[in-house]
Formats: C-alpha cells, sequence, structure tokens
C-alpha cells in the first residue's frame, strides 16, 4: 500500500510537470483519455490548488504564500478524493490494465495529460492571462532590439 502511495503521489504531482513527447502504448492513451473524459472543471481547479500548494512548500517561494495547515489538509483531502474517484470508480479497468502492462510510468503520462488540462483552463481566464504579460512592461527594448533586429 506504501508502494503504491508513493506511486500516486508520483503521478499526481506529474500532473503539472509537461511530460517529454512519447508514444504512450494504448493501455496509457486509453487511461488517459479515460481521466480526461472524467475530470470535471472543478476537478481540475482542486487539482491546480493542489499543484500551488505543492510548489508554495518550497522554501524560496514559501514567502509569497500564505497557505494555513488547515487550507493544506482541506486541499490535500480534496486531492486526495480526486485521485480516488479516478481510479477507483471512473477508470478502474484503465486504470489496473495500464499499470498491470506499463507501470508508474502509465499514471505518470496520464495524469500529465489531465495536468495539462488542468492549466490549459487556469490560463484560459482573462485575469491569469493578463497577469501572465505584466512582466513584458519590465523587458528591455533596446536590447531586445539589438539582438532581434540585427540585419
Amino acid at each position: 500500500m506504501k508502494k503504491l502511495a508513493s506511486i500516486l503521489a508520483i503521478a499526481a504531482f506529474a500532473a503539472f510537470v509537461p511530460a517529454a513527447p512519447a508514444i504512450a502504448s494504448p493501455a496509457t492513451d486509453a487511461l488517459s483519455g479515460c481521466l480526461a473524459d472524467n475530470t470535471t472543471g472543478r476537478d481540475r481547479k482542486d487539482l491546480a490548488r493542489w499543484i500551488f500548494l505543492a510548489m508554495s512548500a518550497h522554501p524560496e517561494i514559501r514567502n509569497i504564500s500564505n497557505v494555513s495547515q488547515a487550507q493544506r489538509d482541506e486541499i490535500n483531502r480534496g486531492m486526495g478524493n480526486i485521485i480516488t474517484k479516478l481510479l477507483t470508480e471512473r477508470c478502474p479497468s484503465q486504470a489496473r490494465i495500464a499499470m498491470e502492462r506499463e507501470g508508474s510510468g502509465a499514471l505518470q503520462t496520464a495524469f500529465g495529460v489531465v495536468g495539462q488540462l488542468a492549466m490549459q483552463e487556469l490560463m484560459s481566464n482573462p485575469e491569469v492571462t493578463a497577469s501572465v504579460g505584466e512582466y513584458v512592461k519590465y523587458i528591455d527594448q533596446n536590447k531586445m532590439n539589438a539582438v532581434f533586429n540585427k540585419k
């Protein structure tokens, strides 16, 4: 059980890390499709919250996040519920087959697909899009022009 928990933790975090392009097997493709089809917008937002929570634990990022222990527990509980529902209720046969045929790599790849969907959903929000572009006002245009406008 402890080994499965470790695999699931790694697989869940893989949802945030873009996977290198690879040829997935039919079993992994089936699991990826099932997970994608069976996560709601709320699930994907909760996944993104969990990713933020995980990243906020880093010592160099912790100072820009103010997450209480109660919030951590709530977010982790929600993530546990999502993973449990996806693998035991919504996609159990696909998960079982993918694990039997390909091991934990199948879970990592499949949750990477779900993570990409979660990030796409967040990035499509106009407020997020505006925030992502705010750094542009600090780019030194003269230096950029010197590099990219040379003929």
